[in-house]
């Protein structure tokens, strides 16, 4: 997964792991066992000439109908029949090492192969760290040049292994290392030492091809240009992947390429919604998606040699929900329109609910924290299943937390839910998961605003002067973020302070004014011990309440004081970060 390089605001983290992180870490201690005596693997060859191409596996024409693999290696003997069942020929990881054995084995078990990867830095495209200078940086280079063919010749006659993928989305990823000619010549040092490893599989294993993954064809001029000894390109291409036939004609390219990663448009590819988060595709529009992805794939006869389609996992997060063809274990409408386009048979199956509408009431103006949230679907079970419903929450655009948290969920019979909203304020997304009781499941989701509950006053600290003991000016995390954020009765700007303890904000109210109510609308950075302070003057100040148990959700504090001034004076700090308000909320 990646972002093109025009959009890089918000990071997508990778949902799997680099295997190969824990090969390198773990290499140098590991006493290599000589592999036991089997028969030798498979013959996989690129033939055929230009537009004209094929793969063969010992002489036969194999397209690659693929998945790429989430689950652990553990798992593999639990998953890969039904991966198989799915008419899936081939699976792609992002790592190869000592614990990859059993997976080859249970894959070539199920007449599977894998498309086996090797990880360089920075991969993955933005956010997923690592930068290396490929132009001088020998030992990185070095270490890998000796440790990827090692695990060639490990398992190089491994009747699992289909072809060798060197690196995944590092063309891109540089990007965040450098920028302006350095990155060019990063990009150009990257793509000539993916060369070099490839020539090296080559030498080790004469039998089965090399490849190398980008996040986008405007990597390849690079492959072109600096690595004649791969075998064929790689690309991970969602919503643009039917772009991908024109990009290599007009490109002038002599490979054939496979997909090797594709699907529904990502959330760096869609537009926001009307509480600012991306718009995820529906279910139907998901399932529509690895559909015409594949028919673009297919459509590129003789030169597409096939796609390991996104994702086999089971993670039941948001990513996951995003993109997981069964997560939680739990089969969508995606994993049956895989299945259709691999050409397995479906008509028997039972398939899952579908949800066509959901609408989330107050999902724009907002509804207080712990309030209902009232969700209306529309759903239909094919199979005529009964239906049960689960409202879930996460906080992803919040803080950056990928769970999903399970709400107390009434079915109210009518077609609508109600569950409680979260304690604390932001833009959230709502999650209904309809399931039929038969191991499938229809998952929709909308986001919805989470504001303070209404405090009965006037709110006398809104739009009045403002200051701090400090704030940051620093244009990250959405700063500069000044006291007056605090009082301009916006849930959406904050005033952050330095990272030190203690730190206050004040409002000055312009007269003495008798006060009783304060509400504290904290950022995930927040306090955990406070004052609400009065003066007169700005100079004296008088504590009228001291809390010390701040969990930083929404403070609503009934308060007894009078004064020209309230302060917060934050006295301990609920997180590693400074004092973080979006609202002080003062109530006369």
């Amino acid at each position: 997964m990646h972002h093109p390089p025009t959009r890089t605001a918000r990071t997508t983290r990778r949902l799997i792991a680099p295997a190969a992180a824990a090969a390198l870490l773990g290499g140098g201690l590991l006493a290599l066992q000589a592999p036991a005596a089997q028969a030798a693997g498979n013959v996989v060859k690129v033939t055929g000439s230009q537009g004209d191409w094929q793969l063969t596996v010992d002489g036969s024409p194999y397209t690659v109908k693929g998945l790429t693999w989430g689950p652990s290696v553990a798992d593999a003997e639990k998953y890969m029949p039904d991966v198989a069942s799915m008419g899936v020929n081939t699976i792609r990881t992002w790592g190869t090492d000592a614990t990859s054995k059993p997976l080859f084995d249970t894959a070539a078990a199920n007449g599977v192969k894998v498309i086996a990867g090797f990880w360089l830095q920075p991969g993955g495209g933005p956010g997923s760290g690592g930068c290396v200078n490929y132009l001088t940086d020998t030992q990185y280079k070095n270490d890998m040049l000796a440790e990827f063919p090692k695990w060639v010749d490990t398992y190089k006659d491994n009747p699992g292994v289909l072809m060798w993928n060197v690196g995944n989305e590092s063309t891109l990823g540089l990007q965040n290392c450098y920028g302006g000619d350095e990155l060019e010549a990063q990009r150009n040092a990257y793509t000539s030492f993916v060369n070099d490893i490839a020539k090296k599989i080559h030498e080790v294993d004469p039998n089965h091809p090399v490849t190398s993954t980008d996040a986008w064809t405007g990597a390849w001029p690079y492959y072109k240009k600096n690595a004649p000894d791969l075998d064929l390109y790689a690309v991970n291409s969602y919503d643009a992947v039917c772009n991908v036939k024109s990009d290599w004609e007009q490109g002038g390219y002599d490979k054939p390429y496979i997909v090797t990663e594709t699907g529904p448009a990502g959330e760096w590819e869609v537009d926001d919604d009307a509480n600012g988060v991306p718009e995820e595709p529906t279910d139907a529009a998901k399932a529509e998606g690895y559909t015409k992805a594949w028919d673009c794939v297919t459509g590129h006869t003789g030169v597409a040699l096939g796609a390991t389609m996104f994702h086999y996992g089971t993670e039941d997060d948001f990513g996951g929900v995003w993109f997981n063809l069964l997560p939680g274990g739990e089969k969508r409408l995606s994993y049956y329109a895989v299945k259709k386009a691999y050409g397995a048979g479906t008509s028997g199956d039972n398939t899952p609910p579908v949800i066509s509408d959901m609408t989330v009431d107050n999902a724009t103006e907002g509804v207080p924290t712990g309030s209902d949230v009232r969700v209306s679907t529309h759903t239909t079970d094919p199979d005529g299943d009964a239906i049960t419903y689960q409202v879930l929450f996460s906080s992803n655009y919040i803080d950056e937390n990928k769970a999903l948290i399970p709400a107390e969920t009434e079915d109210n019979g009518d077609g609508t839910l109600t569950a409680k909203a979260p304690s604390k304020t932001g833009v959230y997304k709502v999650y209904v998961k309809a399931r039929d009781g038969h191991g499938n499941v229809g998952i929709e989701t909308k986001s919805l605003k989470v504001i303070p509950p209404k405090v009965d006053g006037t709110n006398v600290s809104q739009g009045k002067p403002a200051t701090a003991s400090s704030f940051q000016t620093d244009p990250t995390g959405g700063c500069p973020c000044g006291a007056d954020n605090a009082v301009d009765g916006k849930f959406d700007t904050r005033w952050a302070s330095d990272w030190s303890d203690p730190q206050w904000l004040q409002v000055d109210l312009g007269a003495s004014t008798a006060i009783k109510h304060v509400q504290l609308a904290w950022d995930p950075a927040y306090a955990k011990g406070y004052e609400i302070q009065t003066s007169e003057d700005g100079q004296s100040w008088t504590t009228i309440k001291t809390v010390t148990d701040g969990n930083g959700d929404i403070d609503d504090l009934d308060v007894t004081g009078t004064g020209r001034y309230v302060r917060v004076n934050g006295t301990a700090r609920g997180s590693g970060y400074g004092y973080s308000l979006y609202e002080f909320g003062v109530y006369s």
